[in-house]
């Protein structure tokens, strides 16, 4: 392979790269050596961050402009999502259908984030990849209907990776975001730790650091991987509904606060929901606390050997400082890598 075929290689366009799982994993890349690119509206405004990103002017909704953002790229990453569950049906699939167009112009490998929404009762409590795939909500339909679409493009030469994760937590996400919208509030002080679980019930969380790092290390092997290659991510189990709580009032009270554990309000939500379209859709996901629904990530580990993984308190500390909640503190966790 020549110096210039090295280099085209480890060239990835990155879409949602303003966003939590986006952002991480363009910041990931680049530690790793790769030519990041990234899409946005206000490309030139956002290319003067001088983050080392290769910020282009578009929007994923406009095929022409993923197409031309792509050119030269090996991978794309995918992680683009309408914020506060909003407007589903007009935007997912629309951009979905633009990234595959654009991998195959290309060539190039698409990476996905993808979600448990996919899944409906009869895969609870325990998820595996091969499961059928048989969504309650509307949104989950949404999102087998984009792996189909996707599954389709990879017998047509477009190779796929999938890593399926629990609920994101991290230090840069806010937006679409449990931890920092839910159980505790971005920008304040921790007061009060809100638990939108039934008590007893267990819950998956994934630390994004975790999971971008674990996305490079598979893109790193994509060459070896099915043409459609669909991963589960363990992350933190939170067993019986409190540890992630618990672990938010340690680290908290660590920095002097002392916060105190509540109910959600869902009783609020329920009576602002007719009002407020994303307390609707907060709503229609509302099963996900009632009963468990835990990620096996046995394929995982046999293709990686391990799994990246942060101590909990560790990266608990890490986002609460980078989503304000520590005061000026900055946040720096590091992945661990062991066996499960």
């Amino acid at each position: 392979m020549s110096e210039r075929q090295g280099q085209e290689d480890k060239c990835a366009l990155v879409l949602g790269a303003t966003g939590g799982i986006g952002g991480e994993v363009a910041r990931q890349l680049r530690e790793a050596g790769w030519q990041v690119r990234a899409l946005h509206r206000r490309g030139a405004q956002v290319a003067s961050s001088g983050d080392g990103i290769d910020w282009r002017q578009g929007d994923a909704m406009e095929r022409e402009a993923v197409v031309r953002a792509a050119r030269g790229c090996s991978v794309i990453v995918h992680a683009v999502n309408p914020p506060g569950y909003r407007n589903w049906p007009k935007l997912v699939l629309p951009m979905i259908g633009n990234t595959i167009a654009a991998a195959q112009v290309a060539g190039a490998t698409v990476v996905l984030p993808g979600t448990v929404y996919n899944y409906g009762p009869d895969a609870f409590p325990t998820l595996t990849e091969d499961q059928p795939q048989r969504p309650r909500t509307r949104k989950g339909a949404i999102r087998v209907e984009l792996e189909r679409q996707l599954q389709a493009a990879a017998a047509q030469g477009v190779r796929t990776i999938v890593v399926r994760a629990g609920d994101f937590f991290g230090p840069h996400l806010i937006g679409n975001s449990w931890f920092a919208q839910g159980f505790v509030k971005a920008g304040h002080p921790v007061s009060t730790v809100r638990l939108p679980g039934r008590p007893g019930v267990g819950h998956q969380w994934a630390y994004v650091p975790d999971v971008a790092r674990t996305m490079i290390e598979l893109i790193a092997r994509r060459a070896t991987l099915p043409e459609f290659a669909t991963f589960h991510f363990g992350g933190h189990w939170d067993a019986d509904g409190t540890r992630m709580a618990e672990a938010i009032c340690r680290v908290a009270t660590l920095h002097g606060a002392r916060p105190r554990q509540r109910r959600f309000p869902w009783a609020l939500v329920y009576a602002a929901a007719p009002f407020v379209t994303t307390l609707r859709e907060m709503l229609e996901m509302r099963y996900l606390w009632r009963e468990p629904i835990r990620l096996d990530n046995t394929r995982l580990i046999a293709t990686l050997g391990r799994e990246p993984h942060t101590p909990l308190d560790t990266a608990v500390k890490a986002t609460l400082a980078g989503i304000g909640c520590l005061g000026k503190e900055a946040p720096a966790a590091h992945a661990e890598l062991h066996p499960s």
